[in-house]
């Protein structure tokens, strides 16, 4: 497969390079101009030398993903495995971190379950979602603990584009009973802004699981459906001296059914808040103060429909970022951050009958930090970032990066990374009974980057090389004995990297091709990490015909282990895409998606299934 990698990569990027001269680059084609997640403030993209993916509200409907691991689906730099169908569990590795090394954010919120470690991605709803930004590589040095792998950062719907109302309705149904129903309303009146929209899915689903023998064994063959209703809401006001204020709402609320011996429903809450305000203090200096709060609410039921257990998840978030122009040549940026994580728990857990509560129920972390951005020697830029962490379980930690980049006049920058970053170990990880390892360390990463980007009219590309080192990794070990899992530090895991971006246009149609050679490796061992697929190759096409859009997308994987010994393997897969829509008008337009055209039979994670063949008919409306 790595040959049928290569070729295809060298085959597409020679066809665009012959076509360079024949047309203009279409407006889907151009990258998004600016990012604010790398720096935590907006930069051009094309002046830094951190990898990013940036997804915009146009992208997710054009792609037409009904969940957001949808959206991250085949996205540079990313694996991700799935246990069912959607709703179901969905871990998210990017550059072969581990699943909790990804911070994720929204509207500048951190949100997630400190007692997993991980963000619930298969319950956020798309249909609330303006913008992601996706940051590979470690952002420890701005954002503290957990941005080993990287940060992904999603900014609701907003609105402030017209005085007069903007709305949009959205209404779908497909395979498997499954129903969407969506609605915006926003714009602005003066000064002041505002956005109010809700949604809702359903779905019957699959069968999540294949039976399986053993103490954890399951034979449930029975559908397992998913539910979620969503709602949010933006408004802000800009005064005359410039300052603004902005507060943001988003709450997801539903349930979804899964294949488990002790328990297989669980009830969610989701919500994140958000107020802030910005003003300038000087000329040059512009300075922001952020609160909000998000939680993660979790109720837990047996097969027999009993309750079985409850875990709550608080963070409390307060931010003080200043912006400063030293000169037009040099940007700085400073700031504090302040974190308060507070979880609870039912005394009763049927998977844990000994269980009576977390040992600690909250912990802090307290993190100065400063950027710099200069531009010298007229096309060289530098970024460089340091920041202080005092965590209130494992004490101090100095993280930073820095990052270099030349943007020559022929269209080709090379450009280099470097940075560390650290992971505190999560309360299940620390106190859960039968698992949780009060001994745990931190986890620590260094990592090195290099690579080239192109830009040349039609034809955008970028190839980037990445090594990592992480000390301490925490990996889940399973006693087969005991029957008992348990928290434990690896000593050193290695991963290594390639990552090819190419995007070009032909004859009309808009191109994308992506790849990922990965090997993550438990140094100790020499074993692979568990649920990494080593090759990932996926392939964008798309256009428009008058009033018909058309599009494909294939995507390909190698083979994964599914336990850390490497001794179940998860065969790769191919799958395809196809999409189509039609615009009556302006204002109204009809979609359809059919999924896994070869309707493969393929796993992510050993015994449990994926969707067949499948297909979801919409219809739009946007004024």
């Amino acid at each position: 497969m790595q040959k049928l990698l290569f070729s295809t990569l060298l085959i597409t990027g020679f066809t665009a390079q012959s076509l360079a001269q024949e047309t203009a680059a279409p407006d889907s084609l151009a990258l998004p101009d600016m990012v604010v997640t790398a720096t935590r403030t907006e930069i051009a993209k094309n002046q830094l030398a951190a990898a990013a993916t940036v997804y915009t509200r146009a992208d997710i409907e054009r792609l037409q993903v009904k969940t957001f691991p949808d959206l991250l689906r085949g996205t540079t730099g990313i694996d991700m495995t799935q246990q069912g169908g959607d709703s179901k569990t969905t871990s998210v590795f990017m550059r072969g971190t581990n699943s909790d090394h990804v911070l994720v954010l929204i509207d500048g919120i951190k949100v997630g379950s400190a007692t997993l470690g991980t963000s619930p991605f298969e319950f956020m709803p798309i249909d609330q979602i303006e913008r992601v930004e996706i940051i590979r590589g470690p952002q420890s040095s701005l954002y503290g603990s957990e941005a080993i792998g990287g940060v992904i950062q999603i900014f609701t719907r907003k609105g402030g584009q017209s005085e007069k109302p903007s709305v949009t309705l959205d209404v779908g149904g497909g395979n498997y009973d499954t129903v969407k129903s969506s609605g915006t309303v926003s714009g602005k009146v003066g000064n002041s802004w505002y956005t109010a929209g809700a949604s809702h899915y359903n779905t019957q689903g699959f069968n999540s699981r294949q039976p399986t023998s053993g103490f954890f064994g399951v034979d449930q063959p029975d559908a397992d459906g998913y539910y979620n209703t969503a709602v949010n809401a933006r408004v802000g006001h800009r005064f005359d001296n410039n300052a603004e204020i902005e507060a943001s709402f988003m709450r997801s609320q539903g349930k979804t059914e899964y294949d488990g011996s002790f328990q297989d429903k669980t009830n969610f809450i989701n919500q994140v808040a958000a107020l802030s305000g910005s003003a300038d203090i000087l000329d040059n200096w512009r300075s922001t103060l952020r609160l909000g709060q998000s939680f993660d609410n979790n109720d837990q039921f047996a097969p027999d429909k009993s309750f079985a257990s409850n875990f709550y998840t608080q963070r409390w978030n307060a931010t003080w970022l200043n912006q400063i122009a030293l000169s037009d040549e040099h940007q700085f940026v400073f700031g504090s951050d302040y974190r308060l994580d507070e979880v609870d728990s039912s005394d009763l857990d049927t998977f844990n009958p000994g269980f009576d509560g977390f040992k600690e129920k909250s912990r802090y972390d307290v993190g100065i930090f400063s950027e710099l951005h200069s531009r010298i020697f007229d096309n060289h830029f530098i970024n460089a970032s340091l920041r202080w962490d005092e965590n209130q379980a494992f004490g101090d930690y100095v993280t930073g990066s820095f990052g270099w980049r030349y943007n020559s006049a022929i269209g080709i920058s090379p450009f280099a990374n470097f940075g560390n970053a650290f992971k505190s170990p999560s309360f299940n990880d620390l106190y859960y009974p039968n698992y949780g390892n009060a001994n745990l360390r931190p986890e620590q990463s260094t990592s090195f980057e290099v690579g080239l980007a192109g830009d040349h009219k039609q034809l955008k590309w970028e190839v980037r090389a990445y090594h990592t080192d992480i000390d301490n990794l925490i990996t889940p070990y399973f006693n087969p004995v005991t029957y008992e899992f348990s928290a434990q530090n690896i000593g050193k895991a290695q991963i290594d990297g390639i990552e090819t971006e190419i995007g070009t246009q032909w004859l009309g149609w808009n191109g994308k091709l992506s790849m990922n050679l990965l090997s993550p490796v438990n140094r100790e061992t020499n074993a692979r990490l568990p649920r990494r697929a080593d090759k990932t190759l996926s392939f964008d096409w798309s256009r428009s015909f008058g009033q018909f859009d058309v599009g494909a997308m294939v995507v390909a994987q190698d083979g994964r282990f599914d336990d850390p010994e490497n001794t179940v393997k998860v065969a790769g897969y191919v799958t395809v895409d196809l999409r189509t829509a039609y615009h009556f008008n302006k204002n109204w337009m009809l979609s359809a998606k059919l999924n896994n055209l070869l309707d493969k039979q393929y796993q992510t994670v050993s015994t449990y299934n994926t969707a067949d063949r499948n297909f979801f008919l919409s219809i739009h409306y946007n004024n």
